[in-house]
């Protein structure tokens, strides 16, 4: 009998990858059709990338490639379930799983974020995957190479010309300006260890 999937809107599925032998939750992504196509010819996990709109071969840069023993789909056909052998950390902050933080019980919440957010989350997510894989020709592994004080030098440079965009009467240039240093700003947080949601909280502290 024939299995049939039920996606959601984009076509993609949320697929969770388990430790065949500790039975630890890895990590959760999704995969398309080609994605899984591409699993069952492999054996190794291949994913959809929402950020980049893309497939992605896990660890095919970084070596942190989850060979496939099995795939389970659950009762309502909308999820799967791989059984895998991890060959390093399955999660891009170098930890063995990416459910690593836990739950803060007395201060939380869930929020449709907004369409901001979602780039800002998006692009740091990128950025952190750049960070693990490095690859060759990518600007942001290059800024990482270079080290954090070229990174700091970066974010400064581009705040001095966010700001005379600015006071010199540009506004033509200011999102441009300030894109740049947001994205460096990103990378900086990133290669200090400083998640985004951290920069979030403090955010939402100072709004009360």
């Amino acid at each position: 009998m024939a299995t049939v999937l039920t996606s959601n809107e984009r076509g993609l599925v949320p697929a969770i990858a388990q430790d065949a032998k500790t039975g630890q939750v890895l990590m959760l992504a999704y995969m398309d059709a080609e994605a899984l196509r591409h699993t069952l010819e492999s054996g190794q996990a291949w994913f959809y990338s929402r950020s980049r709109e893309e497939l992605w071969h896990k660890g095919a840069t970084s070596g942190n490639i989850l060979h496939v023993r099995d795939i389970s789909v659950d009762c309502d056909g909308d999820a799967l379930l791989l059984r895998v052998d991890p060959t390093g950390p399955a999660c891009h902050t170098g930890n063995t799983s990416c459910f690593f933080q836990a739950l803060d019980r007395a201060d939380w919440q869930i929020g449709e974020p907004s369409a901001s957010v979602a780039v800002l989350t998006s692009l740091a997510a990128t950025i952190a995957q750049r960070r693990q894989e490095m690859p060759e020709g990518s600007y942001t592994a290059r800024l990482f190479q270079e080290g954090r004080e070229r990174i700091a030098q970066k974010v400064i440079e581009e705040a001095g010309e966010t700001a005379l965009a600015a006071v010199a009467g540009a506004p033509e240039r200011l999102p441009s300006e300030a894109a740049d240093l947001l994205y460096h700003l990103l990378v900086l947080l990133e290669e200090a260890g400083v998640p985004l949601d951290q920069v979030m909280a403090e955010l939402r502290e100072r709004r009360r």
